[in-house]
């Protein structure tokens, strides 16, 4: 990052970049094609796999999922709390993009095939984004190292063009848009937009706000759009660290050091 805007933690290594959606302009970057470790944020590349097959009609959004067709799994979540033991497959996509939700995850998944969202990956030119596995309360030897995989780049490129409505198409573009409008997760870059994390989806007050997040041991990752009065920017922040050491609390502290300057520039 520029030597004008404050540090970010030495404790965590990092992968950011925010764009000018509309001139491409680069007005934050550091290590921005960095491949780290970025938790649930590539199931971004499952909620467009399912937008696209949608528009094929390949995948009825319609059609009713039962979360029993996937091995249970906890953390992140509500599937695995309801009554409800089945959902439409829009609705599953829903909790993805809202709650980042696991259950919901690994069942449409289930539905589609690891394959199909790797094959709409390259079909699209999604680069420095890869959704590696499914989800698992317990990895193994056997199993990908991690969840996912991406770079500031390949996340920031993503969401612009989701912004310009250019990822396959303004249809496709919308729908991922729609289910990742009503994100909860606000406790990262996007908490210097002082947002209500239960309903900030609704209105139309600027600056606006959606984004995708990502959380395990020693990662954190946010990464989304923010529509301004001036302009629309793409960010992405990426910090990992070994996860034994005390680095979360710093690490949040630099993430609303970015969304700071982010408001700075959308609201100028």
């Amino acid at each position: 990052m520029s030597t004008t805007h404050p540090p970010l933690t030495d404790a965590a290594r990092w992968s950011v970049l925010v764009r000018d959606v509309a001139t491409g302009e680069l007005l934050l970057s550091r290590s921005p094609d960095a491949e780290l470790s970025a938790a649930s944020a590539p199931k971004l590349l499952l909620l467009v796999a399912c937008a696209m097959l949608a528009e094929r009609g390949e995948l009825d959004l319609d059609e009713a999922l039962d979360r029993s067709s996937a091995e249970p799994v906890g953390d992140s979540g509500l599937w695995q709390h309801l009554a409800q033991s089945t959902l439409s497959a829009c609705d599953a996509a829903m909790l993805v993009g809202a709650v980042s939700d696991n259950l919901a995850t690994n069942v449409l998944l289930e539905r589609i095939g690891l394959d199909a969202v790797e094959r709409v990956r390259a079909e699209l030119g999604i680069e420095g984004v890869r959704l590696h596995d499914r989800v698992r309360d317990r990895r193994g030897l056997e199993h990908p190292a991690r969840l996912g995989t991406a770079s500031a780049t390949g996340l920031a490129d993503l969401m612009a063009r989701l912004a310009t409505r250019t990822l396959r198409s303004a249809a496709v573009s919308d729908r991922v848009l729609g289910w990742l409008r009503h994100s909860v997760d606000l406790s990262m870059v996007a908490s210097a937009f002082g947002k209500d994390p239960l309903s900030h989806g609704h209105g139309a007050d600027l600056p606006r706000l959606v984004n995708k997040t990502g959380t395990d041991a020693g990662v954190r990752v946010d990464t989304g759009l923010v529509v301004g009065a001036r302009r629309t920017l793409a960010y992405a922040a990426l910090a990992s660290w070994q996860h034994e050491a005390a680095a979360t609390d710093a690490v949040l502290t630099s993430m609303r050091v970015i969304g700071a300057e982010l408001r700075r520039l959308a609201e100028a």
